[in-house]
């Protein structure tokens, strides 16, 4: 199996885009698709982790083939918006990295 780096995830998405999809959905109708789709993760983990039980409907949903659903739209908008989710990432943890060092660590509630 080999590694896939989030440059190489958007760019396969843009391809595939470019290959099957004829033309990306608009940016407003990937981000409603992308909250569709945290949705359906949502209503996942809520049956399997929370108290709800599961519907007949929703016995053959994948935990894993939504998350993925979910990235696959995130690179979607990534790519339509001009951003790198690399350089995204990376600058994001730093960002954490430098806020949060300690803050974690010191909170009482993680500790108990």
């Amino acid at each position: 199996m080999n590694d896939l780096t989030l440059r190489d995830l958007q760019q396969r998405v843009d391809d595939w885009i470019k290959t099957y999809g004829v033309r990306y959905f608009s940016e407003l109708t990937n981000m409603a698709i992308l909250t569709e789709e945290v949705g359906e993760v949502a209503r996942i983990i809520a049956r399997k982790y929370g108290d709800q039980s599961f519907k007949k409907t929703d016995e053959a949903r994948q935990l894993a083939d939504e998350m993925a659903d979910v990235l696959w739209v995130l690179a979607c908008l990534a790519n339509q918006t001009g951003v790198d989710l690399t350089d995204a990432f990376e600058k994001n943890l730093r960002k954490k990295t430098e806020r949060d060092s300690e803050r974690h660590k010191n909170n009482q509630k993680l500790n108990a």
